[in-house]
């Protein structure tokens, strides 16, 4: 087979895919393994601690979209990685300035401050190389990494409990820590080996350049308003629910959300927004076509399975993985089943979107899905006030951002075939 975009991106999303599932696997029984023994409370102050500093940093996660388009179209790797390298810079000293603190002495989560600052300074190092190999198409060394990394952490985790009689806190944050600056040397060494890294040296701002920083911004604050779609959930289960209901959502539902993202959405970002950016800049259109036909099948593929799997076996899943206490979560995720196809097609507009360089447009359709989730919870409080109206408005969400998704994707193509030949 020829090396087609269409190739490549068939080739790097399967491939992702498997490495994904491996990841989710290993993740998902080490958490299994250590809910089984490790006290409650120190998985709570652990996971606390890893999603407040992670919302901070991963706002710059949204650069990889941005770096990938603007690189597509202008080959300045040198100004673009010093913008994102000065931008990393600023906010880890912003978490470390300001939200550490905040962890420290506002909500008194009694974690060593050692740890703290190698939370921080791991995940920064990842976020850089993960985004820098993004940016060059690297997709072999990222689909490395995706399953190494919570292999890594798992051996350190026992390294240091076992070899080294750390706590079971302790060691959680000190397998993380050494996880992420593994994960980002190994990557660094691998893009090394075919890519000369760019020195450290002042901007030149050209119009390309500015037009790059307004689209990091306008990438970014959408990766914020994607992970307050979430986070609404979460503020609404507690506000309206009991502390049951919130076990179930946390601990069921938002990881398999998660999980399902991470194997089917976030490939789309990685390894198809790339492509779509190349053949866009290179009026490569055949290949889209081709591309787009091939995730709309896998999609309908993927969520008419879970759909099926888990209308017949929800209940069964639920209770296999997890104690009894948590059975109700089984309806919930059976909800969440509806919309998935929604959520991997909306992925694939929104990168067709951006891949044109329509990043303003792209945020626009995501403040629509928070605003339509929230709207769409109290509506569905008025005829019901059972916990699946919060998985229920979030799917709402989707939807929106869909159809207004597929309006602008439509524009976009009509533009394409009315272009002279």
């Amino acid at each position: 087979m020829t090396d087609t975009a269409f190739a490549r991106v068939k080739h790097a999303f399967v491939n992702a895919i498997w490495a994904t599932l491996a990841s989710v696997s290993l993740g998902l029984a080490f958490k299994i393994w250590l809910a089984q023994w490790v006290a409650k409370s120190d998985l709570a102050l652990y996971h606390t601690v890893v999603d407040i500093i992670s919302m901070s940093l991963i706002l710059l996660s949204g650069f990889r979209a941005s770096m990938v388009v603007s690189f597509s179209q202008t080959k300045n790797d040198a100004d673009i990685t010093n913008i994102f390298r000065y931008s990393l810079i600023t906010m880890v000293l912003f978490t470390w300035g300001l939200v550490l603190p905040y962890i420290k002495h506002q909500l008194n989560i009694d974690v060593e401050y050692i740890q703290l600052v190698g939370v921080i300074l791991g995940m920064g190092f990842k976020v850089y190389f993960t985004n820098q190999i993004g940016m060059y198409r690297l997709y072999d060394i990222a689909n490395k990494t995706t399953w190494l990394e919570p292999l890594v952490q798992v051996l350190l985790f026992l390294t240091c409990y076992y070899a080294f009689g750390q706590t079971p806190l302790a060691s959680l944050f000190y397998s993380l820590i050494l996880s992420n600056f593994s994960v980002a040397a190994f990557m660094f060494i691998q893009r090394r080996k075919q890519i000369a890294t760019t020195p450290l040296a002042p901007v030149q701002l050209d119009t390309d350049m500015r037009n790059f920083v307004k689209k990091s911004v306008m990438s970014s604050l959408e990766v914020g308003a994607s992970i307050l779609m979430v986070y609404i959930t979460v503020l609404l289960t507690i506000g309206y629910f009991t502390i049951d209901e919130l076990g179930d959502f946390q601990v069921v539902v938002r990881p398999m959300l998660a999980y399902f993202t991470m194997l089917f959405v976030f490939p789309v970002y990685r390894y198809i927004l790339p492509e779509l950016a190349q053949c866009i800049r290179g009026e490569q259109h055949h290949q889209v076509v081709l591309i787009r036909r091939w995730f709309i099948k896998l999609s309908l593929a993927i969520s008419i399975s879970l759909l099926i799997i888990l209308l017949l076996f929800s209940k069964n899943i639920v209770s296999f993985v997890f104690p009894e206490a948590y059975a109700q979560a089984a309806p919930i995720l059976m909800h969440f089943a509806l919309f998935f196809i929604f959520m991997m097609l909306n992925a694939y507009q929104v990168a067709y979107i951006k891949a044109h360089g329509l990043f303003m447009q792209s945020l626009l359709i995501r403040i629509l899905g928070v605003v339509t989730l929230v709207s769409m919870f109290y509506i569905l409080r008025l005829h019901t006030d059972n916990v699946v109206a919060v998985i229920l408005a979030l799917g709402f969400g989707y939807v929106s951002m869909f159809i207004a998704s597929s309006i602008l994707e439509r524009k976009l193509i009509k533009q394409h075939r009315a272009e002279p030949s």
